[in-house]
């Protein structure tokens, strides 16, 4: 016997061609194009050398590439029914990690497996989504105008950000709670509440500050002030702005940056790519990445403006939205807009579970488009 959301089934069903003719090609390219420009900014990093970074970056990429395809072809009423599952075993992992975490660069983020080591705080970015899609899918508008309607889902968001920001990984917190708010915001949680939350965050502002590590302190310091420590807390964003600055219009040539291939630049393979790649491409590069991405942006948002389901319609702006998250916060942070955090520009960073988070999400935005005419009930 069917559950009330899958009736029609077999009359709403798609055969794998049909799913394949639907899947927006365009926006494939768009993906394949930025992971091209990172390969390429890669092998550059490395001095024009595939070893250790470009080669290892491109697999995943095509790993990643499988993964989007099968989760495009996944039907949507299995994506909304095993969504609190998926959030469940994401949250186990966070707290694995807490227990016996792999510890890296003086923060425990990671799960050390045989072959890889998995960070579930990126995982959760994908799960929040969709089980927070599932909540919002199955109240009725009363419930959320309601104190008591958004206490669940606001614990749903506040428990693994509180367990992200304690390894600590101050701005994947952040950016599960900002994704929240902005999930809040488009279903219609009221005005007054936010600015209720921000009176409440700026009250308790001097506390939190506290409670922050050294290293977080400076950097929120350095950011205000880069010149009180130029050859410390300042050196990465000195020379980010530096390296921006010297390749003018057109970019000093490939392989041919001297902050990043003179070892000036810090991080220049992960963080601080786009420093890098605007150094020898110039602004017309730079802005050409930029507007790649506002392309893949606002296909997510098209995607979700078409889906029939409320839950579609909320996971694709909900993923869209931390995608939205990654482009903005490394690129303002390299230009010195906002205080330095391990954010990683999507698809062009070196970064393994990075790179399969966000191609998985990619899928399961794929997948709203395909299953865009399926109306989901009420469970």
């Amino acid at each position: 016997m069917y559950k009330p959301y899958e009736t029609s089934f077999r009359a709403q069903r798609m055969s794998i061609k049909e799913k394949l003719m639907n899947i927006s090609f365009w926006y494939v390219f768009c993906i394949c194009l930025l992971a091209a420009a990172g390969t390429v900014m890669l092998y550059s990093a490395a001095n024009g050398h595939w070893n250790p970074w470009a080669i290892k970056q491109l697999a995943r990429f095509c790993v990643g590439l499988g993964v989007m395809f099968v989760l495009a072809l996944i039907d949507i009423r299995w994506l909304m029914r095993y969504a609190y599952v998926f959030y469940i075993f994401a949250l186990v992992l966070l707290l694995v990690v807490e227990v016996n975490g792999h510890t890296g660069m003086g923060a425990q983020r990671w799960i050390n497996f045989v072959f890889f080591k998995l960070q579930p705080s990126e995982l959760m970015k994908i799960a929040l989504v969709m089980a927070l899609a599932k909540y919002f899918h199955g109240v009725p508008l009363q419930s959320i105008e309601s104190i008591k309607g958004i206490i669940p889902p606001l614990l749903m968001a506040l428990v693994p950000a509180g367990l992200i920001i304690i390894q600590p990984d101050l701005g994947t917190g952040l950016m599960l709670v900002m994704t929240t708010c902005a999930i809040f915001f488009c279903v219609g949680v009221q005005l007054w509440k936010f600015g209720l939350v921000g009176l409440s965050a700026i009250i308790m502002a001097p506390i939190a500050w506290h409670f922050l590590h050294d290293y977080q302190k400076n950097r929120v310091l350095t950011f205000l002030n880069p010149e009180r420590d130029p050859l410390g807390a300042g050196y990465h964003i000195i020379q980010s702005k530096i390296a921006l600055g010297s390749g003018g219009i057109f970019g000093k040539g490939f392989l041919k940056g001297t902050q990043s291939h003179l070892n000036f630049l810090p991080e220049k393979h992960t963080d601080f790519i786009y420093t890098m790649l605007s150094e020898e491409f110039g602004m017309v590069g730079a802005v050409l990445i930029i507007l790649i991405n506002l392309i893949i942006i606002a296909y997510g948002f098209s995607f979700a403006f078409k889906s029939s389901s409320y839950f579609g319609k909320i996971l694709a702006l909900g993923l869209t939205t931390n995608y939205f998250l990654y482009v903005f916060i490394n690129t303002a942070m390299v230009l010195g807009l906002i205080p330095v955090v391990g954010v990683p520009l999507p698809l062009i960073s070196y970064g393994g579970t990075v790179m399969l988070s966000i191609m998985a999400s990619f899928g399961l935005m794929l997948s709203v488009y395909i299953n865009r005419n399926i109306s989901l009930g009420k469970e």
